[in-house]
């Protein structure tokens, strides 16, 4: 059933015959130190990096500041547009992790448990949920923050990927090796599975795993190209969608796809090994 929902997934969104291959490596997780606790009376400033609860994740502060979306050259990154962000936002530091989702879990306002593909569950992106299902999640975080949390939109999602860059990716147009855990991009986990969670640098805005590792939900629905697209950074959506862009590439599929730009679409109620997502909390 596992191989049967990611193979639906490919096909459906991503032309190309790819399997996993090769025996999951057994190597320890990183150990990052979790961000500190808000302060109610403190101040948040662009790079800082905090929690608003214990169980809460970890989350960045992203800078003001504008960037050009897009790709010239690329009919689905087409037309591209400057896009502004007058004042910060706060998006995870990582994917969400198995371990924070079962808090939702626990405090029974998420019902699924989604599977781990046996690559265990510490420090690991949460995998096999649905658009709906991280939804139950953003409602989870903001009952128990009173904080707005949601779904990053396109925009923002790719501006904090860039972290101020113009090329495919936020250390150049070269993927490299062992830079990002995708299929051809020589980690262990390529082609094979999720890596945890910081095994790879973060990006000058300290947001890991950007490229790679475990595609991403983006609350927009799914559009062929930018025509027509919002001119601000807000989601493009609207009632009924049947797709929904996913955003950042995976360790199951190729570079190009990882790239700060490209963009995929996925049936909104398809679940797969190789998708994941990331929160964003408004700041005041």
């Amino acid at each position: 059933m596992k191989r049967f929902i990611a193979t639906l997934t490919l096909l459906i969104a991503f032309p190309i015959s790819v399997a996993a291959q090769g025996v999951y490596p057994n190597i320890s997780p990183k150990e990052i130190p979790r961000a500190p606790l808000l302060k109610a009376d403190q101040t948040l400033a662009p790079g800082d990096v905090f929690r608003d609860c214990p169980e809460c994740p970890d989350m960045v502060v992203v800078p003001p500041g504008l960037y050009v979306m897009g790709t010239k050259g690329v009919k689905s990154e087409e037309p591209v547009r400057i896009i502004r962000f007058k004042k910060p936002f706060a998006l995870s530091r990582f994917e969400i992790l198995h371990s924070e989702w079962q808090s939702c879990v626990d405090a029974s306002v998420c019902r699924h448990q989604p599977d781990d593909h046996d690559w265990g569950k510490n420090r690991m992106p949460v995998i096999n949920v649905d658009h709906a299902m991280v939804h139950n999640f953003t409602t989870w975080l903001i009952g128990r923050t009173g904080k707005n949390y949601r779904l990053p939109s396109e925009a923002e999602w790719e501006y904090a990927a860039r972290a101020g860059s113009k090329s495919n990716y936020w250390f150049g147009d070269d993927v490299g090796d062992n830079q990002v855990n995708c299929r051809e991009c020589g980690a262990p986990w390529s082609g094979i599975g999720n890596a945890p969670v910081g095994s790879f640098p973060p990006n000058p805005w300290g947001l890991y795993d950007m490229h790679g590792n475990a595609f991403e939900w983006v609350e927009d629905c799914w559009h062929p190209n930018y025509e027509g697209a919002p001119k601000d950074a807000s989601p493009w959506v609207e009632d009924g969608c049947k797709y929904r862009v996913i955003r950042g590439g995976s360790w199951y599929y190729y570079s190009r796809m990882s790239r700060s730009a490209n963009r995929q679409k996925n049936p909104g109620q398809v679940k797969s090994y190789w998708l994941s997502f990331r929160v964003v909390r408004e700041l005041p």
